[in-house]
């Protein structure tokens, strides 16, 4: 009694702490790096213009046109990047689909072979195989999983992708032109915020790794915080040599 209380004190054991991270990051790993793409990008960009000894108004207007014009960069490239690779996993799909149609005694054969080799006994690997095989779709399923490693009711959708990165660009590039918005005349404010959100976006990416979120937060403070230093200086560089 007591060995059988032990095991399922094991047991439950387990259930509690075997648990892993989301390698594939969800949503929340291309919403954080659209953020941030577009916060390093637009501190960047306006802290050139800035290091160029511009006016506040000029430093809003680039602002606003780095907003826009890399939310719609980023919508476009990720529509047209997801629609493409869509496009050419349902060509996959319909050359799986044909060859099962065609061919099904071969495919079952294929899909037993590739159990065996993974160490189920030969006898139980066809079973499993023949079995499988007698739905259509269940077997497209199998196969595209297994040889393809993708799961057809799973495919990403272009239009969500673009809105994703639509939206998630923007709001990153909008931190560093708020406080110009609400009516601050110099760099410095929106220096801070872009700064503030460098590291809040790199602590949360500490979430989708195995780095602690100060590091990942410290890290990414120093690349944007660098990247907006040398624009600022590349500025002021030509700025005085235009001047």
């Amino acid at each position: 009694m007591a060995l059988i209380e032990t095991t399922a004190a094991l047991h439950e054991a387990h259930r509690d702490n075997h648990t892993h991270r989301d390698v594939n990051g969800g949503w929340l790993r291309p919403a954080v790096f659209g953020a941030m793409d577009g916060l390093v990008s637009n501190l960047a960009l306006m802290t050139g213009v800035a290091g160029g000894a511009v006016g506040h108004q000029t430093i809003v207007i680039t602002g606003l046109a780095g907003l826009a014009a890399g939310a719609f960069s980023m919508a476009a490239g990720e529509y047209t990047s997801v629609a493409s690779q869509r496009d050419l996993v349902e060509a996959e799909l319909d050359v799986e689909r044909r060859e099962l149609r065609r061919h099904p005694q071969d495919e079952e054969d294929e899909l037993a072979a590739l159990y065996a080799a993974r160490g189920v006994a030969p006898e139980l690997a066809r079973e499993v195989a023949r079995q499988l095989s007698k739905d259509p779709e269940q077997a497209l399923e199998i196969h595209a999983r297994e040889e393809l490693g993708i799961d057809p009711g799973d495919l990403p959708s272009p239009l969500v992708a673009a809105v994703s990165s639509f939206g998630s660009f923007a709001l990153g590039a909008l931190l560093p032109l708020l406080p110009y918005l609400l009516g601050a005349t110099v760099l410095w404010p929106a220096l801070l915020l872009a700064l503030i959100g460098l590291f809040g976006c790199g602590a949360v990416v500490a979430k989708v790794t195995a780095r602690s979120w100060w590091f990942s937060g410290l890290r990414q403070l120093a690349l944007g915080g660098a990247a907006a230093g040398v624009t600022y200086a590349l500025g002021a560089l030509f700025g005085t040599a235009v001047g």
